[in-house]
């Protein structure tokens, strides 16, 4: 069956996380990836590790790609990536303005090898303002975002999340750009580029919820207050055999959680009238919902709790995640085999299409691993160019 993408080739030269994500993204939906890394990428030399010794993010990072090896820094190295520009649609990178690799694949200079060349660059703070040069990693977008001063407890520190929000954010927000981008140069023949900050990213998904908004409005800056939520009634429960996350967001839900609790006469107490009140007095109603689920399982709370339709699960540890049957049955987890590791988990096809379904045909490649294959395929460079190429260390 064809695939939404087929026929765009996209040159990724793009590291760690943000910008791999959105072209593994494309790369599902069909689009041939070509992913250019030199020789002792720092990448690589990050954990958690396999038992052989090799980054397991690179192996989920890199899925669905050719890849081969090129320092873009040196002159052939240069001559041979304007050759792959002439012959892509899509270039990815995620240099920094400044860094003198940015300034080899930055809009302004692709655009004169190939007019209609779509460049998607990815930065900590974009390619303009005062912060532009600095380096930066998702936690520090965390950090400036002002989402980490109200994560965590009261008498705990600005807390990070446990998962790279920002960068996988981000990477979904690249994958859009690049299809808006990819519509209009079907439509007008023109490139351009995408020029994506994390912060931005994550300036948006904290004002997406109104942060900025009620602070800017009301005067009113969030403190750290644990699992509870902003203005409605959500927490985290410990019962005999676990913890549960349960969420009394509206007041059709609300009536449903007080049945199911048996105390129906909570319904019409005026402290807990909708969730803006339920929020305020959540130190009156969470003794209830304490009590009700200390007495039981886990599952039996989320048996009682789902036939009524109150949203709540399991607090899962990961190797609870990797068995549950939601998880399985949607397949969002793929389980790809890895040359002297065996099988490794990585994240599956999650964009569910019904005519042009998604698919991962290849694992991440080793180091210049497709070097021969695509140089000769793709640039008709010989064998023996190869080896002299290799012997200059531009491959």
């Amino acid at each position: 069956m064809a695939k939404a993408l087929e026929g765009i080739r996209i040159l990724d030269l793009s590291r760690w996380f943000a910008a791999p994500y959105a072209v593994t993204l494309l790369s599902h939906m069909g689009a041939e990836v070509i992913r250019v890394e030199k020789h002792g990428e720092p990448e690589r030399e990050f954990g958690p590790f396999a038992p052989n010794g090799e980054s397991m993010l690179t192996m989920i990072s890199s899925q669905n790609r050719r890849g081969v090896t090129l320092d873009i820094l040196k002159d052939k190295g240069k001559e041979i990536l304007h050759r792959f520009v002439e012959i892509s649609d899509v270039v990815v990178h995620n240099y920094v303005v400044g860094s003198p690799e940015y300034d080899i694949v930055k809009y302004d200079t692709l655009k004169e090898i190939k007019p209609s060349i779509i460049v998607g660059a990815v930065s900590g703070f974009g390619s303009t303002g005062p912060y532009a040069q600095r380096p930066c990693f998702d936690t520090i977008a965390q950090a400036l975002s002002g989402s980490m001063s109200y994560t965590g407890f009261p008498d705990g520190p600005p807390t990070r999340a446990g998962v790279a929000w920002v960068d996988f954010s981000t990477g979904a927000h690249l994958a859009a750009g690049l299809m808006f981008a990819l519509y209009h140069a079907m439509r007008t023949g023109e490139g351009q580029e995408i020029d994506l900050a994390l912060l931005d990213v994550a300036v948006s998904c904290v004002a997406g919820l109104a942060v900025p908004a009620e602070y800017y409005n009301n005067g009113f800056i969030r403190q750290r207050q644990g699992n509870r939520s902003f203005h409605t009634f959500t927490d985290c429960y410990r019962a005999k055999d676990g913890w549960l996350m349960v969420g009394v967001t509206t007041n059709p839900i609300f009536r449903r959680f007080c049945r199911a609790i048996g105390r129906e006469d909570m319904i019409s107490d005026p402290r807990f009238k909708d969730d803006e009140s339920r929020y305020l007095n959540a130190d009156a109603l969470s003794p209830l919902a304490t009590d009700f689920i200390a007495a039981r399982t886990v599952d039996e709370v989320v048996e009682v709790f789902s036939k009524v339709r109150v949203p709540c699960s399991r607090v899962n540890d990961i190797g609870q995640m990797v068995e549950d049957e939601q998880v399985k049955h949607r397949e969002a987890l793929a389980y790809v085999e890895y040359p002297n590791v065996g099988k490794v988990p990585i994240p599956g096809v999650i964009i569910k299409m019904s005519g042009t379904p998604g698919s991962i045909d290849r694992r991440a490649p080793k180091p210049g691993e497709n070097n021969e294959e695509v140089y000769g395929s793709l640039l008709g460079i010989t064998p023996e160019e190869l080896s002299q190429l290799k012997a200059e260390e531009v491959i």
